[in-house]
């Protein structure tokens, strides 16, 4: 017995050696205690309050050399899956040859939802494909958004080829010992066929996205409110109900700091005659919106599974409506929410498309979106032709958050740090929650002129919104059952990626990576690029030839990159979209949408937008703006055409935004049954897109 345990006992130097023997002659993909591909359940914990039965569970660097990674960290641990976008990463133990990858060789199979099994056994492509020669590494996305709170499988075929050609050998990346492990080994047999061997693989589970939103809309619909107070004016002494022949104007005192200051101006009276005499009436209600964010502008999280997230208080928010002229109808006036873009409050776009959708029958109400509006203490003056002038509260959403005295035009948007991650996701998704409690004050009764009736048709709600406001919009559209249809005008998705493209807001990407320790920008300042904001991710747009990476420090932007989204997936409106109409939640019927966007944005780049598009299977529901045909016919219309929904003062691009919003006008006055072509067959408006989705950026030198 001795002997024989003798002679075992001198194998064992060489089964360790094995893996390397075994890779000794070809390129693999490596394996080790902090290496493998990525995401990967390796780097989760069993989580059972969670919808995926797991938590994520990534290690710190050295916090003391890197704490923005650390801070980072802390956050993504709180999630219960990896992102449902992710960038993967695969180490490989030599050069490859890029040319080989591609969805043939590399691609994914849906293991199902962890608690349904919904999705089994769906198969998945990859894009956007980068080779890191120095660190021998590839990165690429999923062709698609994958589905949430889901396994899947990557795999790794031997149709990939090293650099002289050789196909790659198997790796050693099974361990009988390990549980997850155990799980990756007995999900193998999903990935065979097609002719190729597998020679790597990993296991991972998608995190929880549209969940929260959800628990808050049936949380919201089971609550009764207060009915909405037009006592605002003058302390609650008088009406806040203006008919629009007697107004003068109304000046806004916006509180731009803290000291206090504010900033005055006079909102947008004139634009109400875009159609004369449409709009009737100017009316201002407060209501309490449930608050869910916390001091630092974030939703804290929950268990996914058993949990929900908690109420933390309530904010007395400001409605702004515009009532149409002529007869009230029996049920009230037909309602759009319009939502506004970001930096803008509900003193702007609101008031540009107010006009044409009291054309058609439509009232227009509004709020502010989070950190939008100027400070809490700001104020309106409505000035009547007759009479004394009423103030009223503006509903300011804006705070100092840097503590800077001043108060920006989105400041609080955002989450503070060391929680900078989360960005403006909470943000989004507590406007959202803001929402669907206006929906549900609608649905109890607003009476704006305290006649005892109703002014608006609970069963005749909708939405509408520009930019930021098609983005929580799109998120809206998802979740809130009773908006019966719905138009997001040049949304985009996510905003990491929006942050990435767009040339006026690329320079906030620049500040993040600036602000971090260590700093990651990876470029000098250049005579076009003056500012030390300059930076190279080098990460390709969809549906490009495998990129080769040449640029120091471009792969750890890129994970940083990947990273915000990851976090910020619960509040990415590409997450919504499918339950728009493909797939709406239970007790949800399918909405009718329209989806308008403009060829060339340059401030929602259109490839953002597209992924809105592709992931609510809504390319029949797209009415595209071709203004590259608008601009080369006539040089007045701008060069971005990100506002052509609103440029009511803009001579050359009025008459495109009336068009616009009339076809908004008309489909909600059809309750979604009806969607005319704006330019009537004309070529500057394909009703739906024509070809395929925009994946370039096209923007007009």
């Amino acid at each position: 017995m001795n002997r024989l345990r003798a002679r075992s006992t001198r194998w064992i130097p060489l089964l360790a050696l094995w893996p390397v023997l075994a890779l000794a002659d070809g390129v693999a993909v490596r394996y080790d205690a902090t290496t493998a591909p990525f995401p990967s359940n390796r780097w989760t914990v069993p989580d059972f309050g969670n919808a995926t039965l797991r938590r994520v569970n990534l290690p710190k660097p050295d916090c003391a050399a890197r704490p923005s990674d650390c801070a980072d960290i802390d956050v993504i641990n709180t999630l219960d899956g990896f992102s449902t976008q992710p960038r993967f990463t695969v180490p490989f133990t030599g050069d490859i040859d890029p040319t080989s990858v591609g969805s043939d060789s590399i691609y994914l199979v849906n293991l199902g939802d962890v608690l349904t099994l919904r999705g089994f056994g769906q198969k998945v492509g990859i894009n956007r494909v980068v080779w890191d020669p120095p660190s021998k590494t590839l990165a690429f996305e999923s062709d698609e958004l994958l589905q949430e709170r889901s396994r899947y499988l990557l795999v790794i075929t031997n149709g990939v080829r090293d650099a002289s050609g050789k196909k790659l050998k198997p790796a050693s990346f099974l361990d009988g010992r390990d549980p997850q492990q155990r799980e990756l080994r007995d999900a193998l047999p999903m990935a065979r066929g097609g002719g190729r061997n597998v020679v790597a693989a990993s296991l991972f589970t998608t995190q929880s996205a549209t969940g929260d939103l959800l628990k808050i809309q049936r949380r919201i619909k089971a609550s009764t409110p207060a009915p909405m107070n037009f006592m605002v004016g003058n302390g609650g002494s008088v009406r806040a109900l203006f008919p629009v022949a007697g107004l003068q104007g109304i000046q806004f005192n916006r509180q731009t700091g803290t000291a206090p200051a504010f900033t005055p101006s006079f909102l947008p009276t004139p634009a109400l005659q875009v159609v004369p005499g449409a709009v009737g009436q100017v009316a201002y209600g407060r209501f309490d919106s449930p608050s869910y964010q916390n001091a630092a502008k974030v939703i804290p999280a929950t268990d996914t599974l058993t949990g929900a997230p908690r109420l933390l208080g309530s904010e007395t928010l400001t409605a702004q409506f515009f009532l149409p002229a002529g007869p009230k109808p029996a049920l009230g006036w037909p309602v759009a929410i319009f939502g506004h873009g970001f930096t803008d409050s509900m003193y702007g776009a609101p008031w540009t498309v107010a006009s044409v959708l009291a054309s058609q029958g439509i009232a227009t109400v509004s709020i502010n979106v989070v950190g939008h509006g100027g400070g809490a203490l700001g104020t309106l003056n409505a000035l009547p032709t007759a009479g004394a002038p009423v103030q009223i509260p503006a509903g300011g959403r804006g705070i100092d958050q840097d503590g800077n005295g001043s108060i920006d035009s989105t400041e609080g948007v955002n989450a503070a740090a060391p929680q900078t991650i989360v960005s403006s996701r909470d943000g989004l998704r507590q406007t959202v929650v803001d929402l669907m409690q206006l929906v549900r004050q609608i649905e109890v009764g607003v009476d704006a002129d305290g006649d005892g009736a109703p002014d608006l048709d609970p069963g005749r709600i909708y939405y509408a919104g520009q930019s930021f406001g098609g983005i929580y919009g799109t998120i809206l559209l998802g979740v809130e059952r009773n908006i019966k249809a719905g138009v997001p005008n040049v949304p985009g998705g996510s905003i990491t990626e929006i942050a990435r493209l767009s040339p006026a807001f690329r320079i906030l990407t620049g500040l993040s990576l600036a602000t971090r320790q260590p700093v990651l920008l990876n470029l000098p300042p250049t005579p076009e690029r003056p500012v030390p904001l300059n930076f190279d991710e080098n990460i390709p747009l969809r549906d490009q030839p495998p990129l080769i990476n040449t640029v120091p420090g471009a792969m750890a932007i890129a994970e940083l990159l990947d990273r915000n989204q990851w976090v910020q997936q619960s509040g990415n409106p590409v997450s919504y979209a499918e339950l728009i109409r493909r797939d709406p939640p239970a007790g949800h019927a399918a909405k009718p949408v329209i989806l308008q966007f403009a060829k060339g944005d340059q401030t929602v780049p259109n490839p953002t937008t597209s992924a809105i598009v592709r992931a609510g299977g809504l390319k029949d529901r797209v009415t595209y703006y071709r203004n590259d045909l608008a601009f080369a016919g006539n040089p007045g219309i701008p060069k971005n055409p990100h506002t052509f929904l609103t440029n009511i003062g803009v001579a050359a691009a009025a008459p495109l935004a009336v068009a616009a919003q009339t076809q908004i006008a008309v489909f909600f006055a059809s309750h979604g049954a009806t969607v005319i072509d704006p330019d009537a067959g004309g070529p500057l408006f394909e009703v739906p897109i024509q070809g395929d989705l925009p994946e370039g950026l096209n923007f007009i030198p």
